[in-house]
């Protein structure tokens, strides 16, 4: 039987397309495979509950495969996650208990036909950002076991690394599903919070708090994104998508950077930064550096003031007993009953003008791009420095939710003593899909070797799951780059995809009323194909659009030479009668170069 570790979501699915039925002896051997004494595992599923999985699984499956899009790919889950009938330590086993139901983003993974394979280490209550603070023991980097892993979501992030999973869940507050993907060469999505249901997650802090999704592509990471998220009215702060933010950054896009980076006299992790920085102008983005004054107060925000407080709150009854926790995350979480609640809203009015401070900074670029952490450390410094060295860790990621933003942190190039160095890229609320168009571009750029496991870069070309999020319209005339009108898609946040072809039958005319010269379009057997541009357009600003159109023009459907359907600009057809058909031309840019205007 061929490796079943390694494997991307693709991989996955090949494995089963022939035969879906291999699914149980398949998986049925992985979970042998796995080693019980590995301690990036808490708890392994039992070969019953693994069975239990399947066999529906499996019986679906036979009905109809497209209802299950992650059909028996196997992942793991950070053990502050319930999973019904399983056991929820938080890595305290003082505080453990049997969960009654499946958190809400693991129901959901299930349902698209995902199978739990075990739950994984964390720091205790998640709180830390070094894989260390645990009574299961501290989990090694994936590269050099004398350095730390990264936390809180040390073990989802080292047995995905390792390739042991498909896919695996972490959460972050602070930082949890970034830092341990910089430091094992994987890719750490944080969602928009709000996107992912909490429900069924032990809170660090509520507000803060998001779960995120580990993976050894960004293709493979908001494909299982687009699965797990959506609105949970069981989670008091979940949210709806506004459906306003772009589908994609531009193609020179332009990036703010932190001006005078910090990292800790460490200059391996200094190099490698000036290397991704290098590797970002080839890429055609243009950088430029910011002050980074308003995100390092907000990030010191987190552990340094009353926020700390919502984790003395999360842990609850477990304070009075100190003897069974973490010393250290006790002391963390402790601190918090000393704060008032008026200093608790005099942080809460410090943090809005901070964040308002940092939205209007990054309103002026694309996104911001940071080092995912500005140095590492080994298990053995973190025991003289558990917690400034901690801090550290955090100096790019911690303000990332109190500043309401989505992150995607990124393998990049690596440091000169062969440890990973990763990336982060930072935009607002909702521009989760936007920041992962440019994770393809980057990592398909570096090639770099999948996680810890060697396997080089897929060949195959990748790309994101289809947007629910977005409108892809055809523009044929007056809102083609570079045309008097197309600012009314550029204002809305819309995103050129690219330039092809109408189907073969379709006339166009030139209507040559009004102070704007603009194309009608209409569909004919004895038509053309007829060059248009598609654009994505959100979908709520979709209406605002369609709203402007003046007749006789209005948005229909059409079909493009491949056979695809995009909304587009339709004419009514007794404008036509006097209009100039030009259709020999195959489109509007062509006729208006005869007619020596632009």
């Amino acid at each position: 039987m061929a490796s079943t570790f390694g494997l991307t979501l693709h991989d996955w699915q090949q494995r089963y397309q022939s035969a879906p039925q291999q699914v149980i002896p398949l998986l049925e051997a992985h979970l042998a495979a796995l080693d019980p004494q590995d301690n990036a595992w808490i708890y392994l599923a039992t070969p019953a509950q693994l069975m239990a999985q399947l066999e529906p699984l499996l019986a679906q499956y036979q009905r109809d495969p497209a209802s299950l899009p992650l059909f028996g790919v196997p992942f793991a889950v950070k053990d502050n996650i319930d999973i019904a009938g399983w056991p929820t330590s938080a890595a305290c086993p003082a505080f453990t208990y049997i969960a009654e139901n499946d958190a809400t983003v693991v129901a959901r993974l299930k349902a698209a036909g995902a199978v739990v394979i075990g739950k994984t280490n964390l720091d205790q209550f998640a709180t830390g950002l070094v894989g260390t603070r645990s009574p299961y023991g501290a989990v090694a980097n994936t590269f050099d076991a004398d350095y730390v892993s990264g936390g809180s979501s040390s073990g989802s992030a080292s047995v995905l690394a390792r390739g042991l999973v498909g896919f695996s869940l972490g959460t972050d507050t602070a930082g949890s599903g970034r830092v341990p993907a910089g430091f094992n060469n994987i890719v750490g999505l944080k969602p928009t919070k709000g996107w992912f249901s909490a429900h069924g997650v032990v809170p660090a802090c509520r507000l803060n708090d998001t779960l995120s999704v580990f993976a050894l592509t960004v293709e493979d990471a908001f494909s299982v994104a687009s699965l797990a998220g959506g609105y949970d009215a069981a989670d008091a702060y979940s949210r709806i998508n506004p459906h306003t933010a772009p589908a994609s950054l531009p193609a020179h896009p332009h990036f703010a950077i932190p001006a005078n980076p910090e990292f800790f006299d460490d200059a391996a992790a200094e190099a490698a930064w000036d290397r991704a920085l290098e590797a970002l102008l080839v890429a055609g983005v243009t950088l430029q550096p910011i002050d980074f004054t308003p995100f390092s107060q907000l990030a010191a925000q987190l552990y340094s003031g009353p926020w700390v407080a919502e984790r003395t709150a999360a842990v609850g009854d477990m304070l009075h007993r100190p003897a069974e926790m973490d010393p250290v995350v006790y002391g963390i979480v402790a601190s918090g009953l000393k704060y008032s609640a008026v200093e608790a809203y005099q942080a809460e009015y410090l943090r809005a003008e901070l964040s308002r401070q940092i939205q209007q900074t990054l309103a002026q670029f694309d996104a911001l791009v940071v080092p995912t952490s500005p140095t590492i450390h080994t298990l053995a410094e973190m025991k003289q420095e558990p917690v400034a060295y901690n801090s550290q860790f955090g100096t790019y990621t911690n303000f990332t939710n109190l500043a309401d933003l989505a992150a995607l942190a990124l393998p990049g190039p690596f440091r000169n003593d062969d440890l990973p160095a990763g990336i982060t890229l930072i935009a607002p609320a909702w521009h989760d899909r936007a920041l992962a168009d440019f994770g393809l571009r980057w990592q398909q750029q570096l090639a770099l070797p999948l996680g810890a496991t060697g396997q080089p870069q897929p060949a195959r070309s990748r790309a994101l799951p289809p947007s629910a999020d977005h409108v892809r319209v055809a523009v044929v005339g007056a809102h083609l780059t570079g045309m008097p009108l197309n600012f009314q898609l550029t204002s809305r946040q819309a995103v050129w995809v690219e330039e092809t072809q109408t189907a073969p039958d379709y006339r166009l005319f030139a209507l040559l009323n009004g102070p704007i010269k603009k194309p009608g379009l209409m569909r004919d057997d004895r038509g053309a194909a007829i060059t248009v541009e598609l654009w994505d357009i959100p979908l709520a600003r979709f209406g605002e659009f369609v709203a402007e159109i003046p007749p006789p023009l209005g948005i229909g459907s059409l079909t493009l030479a491949d056979g695809r359907v995009v909304k587009g600009f339709i004419c009514e057809g007794s404008a036509l009668n006097n209009a100039l058909e030009i259709t020999e031309t195959g489109g509007w840019r062509n006729w208006l170069a005869t007619q020596g205007s632009h």
